[in-house]
């Protein structure tokens, strides 16, 4: 079984008036089996109310399924007794880095998850250098958060849950609220982590550029998974991601309009020195 695996998820929200009787329900997750192996880097993709975000929120039992089941290194997130564990094998990271950061020093606010662990005070000071390092933000770490810029921050979130060594790590549009360079900065961080580090990482965004370097993508519409592959897979597809209103990464673009003009390019070009190269070959 895979560090992160979903089992016929379904998950209904239920939308009640102000007596508490139901006044309707929306499937916002609808049979939807994922199998992560151990470092495994995954993306996935959807537009806003496709379900990924409510896919990720049970990939650490912040909600649990109406139907189905979600097992995190084994363990079933419908079992209460299991949320601590589960919680500390799967870390979150979310959109907004200000909605996770509570110290007043960047170091302390990384300590502070493996000081609720319990973890002697020495071996917390050690998780804290070896995430800040892992994250590229060391230097930063007696500065107080309010003075780091928005990808700074969400390095030092990430960092944070990094030192709870998590085997899993689930990052919920991370970037979505930072500019290119702080995007381009997180990404780095998330990539170091899965290549140097081992971890298992689950990305959720609708960038798609920061998906080309992912083991394997999902595609989600409608709370079910539309497409699966490799990047290459998954982006040799421009058409059909058109019509689920996503992008594709510009140089893709570029290469598929190419080869609507008629030269021989192949499919799924996802970064601009494969397309240089291919171009090349065309002479």
């Amino acid at each position: 079984m895979g560090i992160v695996k979903t089992k016929d998820l379904v998950f209904e929200y239920i939308r009640r008036d102000e007596e508490g009787n139901v006044e309707g329900i929306t499937r916002a997750i609808d049979q939807v089996n994922l199998d992560v192996k151990p470092g495994e880097f995954i993306a996935i993709l959807g537009h806003n109310g496709s379900g990924k975000s409510t896919l990720a929120k049970h990939m650490n039992a912040i909600l649990t399924p109406t139907e189905g089941h979600v097992f995190v290194d084994g363990k079933d997130t419908l079992d209460e007794e299991n949320v601590w564990d589960i919680r500390q094998k799967a870390g979150m990271v979310f959109q907004n880095p200000d909605n996770q950061i509570i110290g007043q020093v960047v170091e302390e606010d990384v300590g502070f998850g493996p000081e609720n662990m319990g973890i002697p005070t020495a071996q917390i000071w050690e998780r804290v250098k070896e995430s800040l390092v892992a994250v590229g933000m060391y230097e930063y770490r007696k500065f107080s958060p309010n003075k780091l810029s928005g990808g700074q921050k969400q390095r030092v979130s990430i960092a944070g849950v990094i030192a709870m060594h998590p085997k899993c790590i689930i990052l919920d549009e991370p970037t979505a609220m930072l500019d290119p360079e702080g995007r381009k900065e997180v990404i780095r961080a998330a990539r170091a982590l899965n290549q140097v580090e081992g971890v298992t990482v689950i990305l959720i965004t609708h960038y798609m550029e920061e998906v080309i370097y992912a083991d394997r993508v999902f595609v989600m519409e409608d709370g079910h998974v539309e497409l699966q592959g490799t990047p290459k897979e998954v982006f040799s597809q421009v058409e059909k991601l058109k019509s689920l209103r996503l992008d594709v990464p510009q140089v893709t673009l570029l290469a598929h309009e190419l080869q609507k003009e008629g030269l021989a390019l192949p499919d799924g070009i996802l970064t601009i020195s494969e397309f240089v190269s291919e171009m090349k070959k065309l002479g």
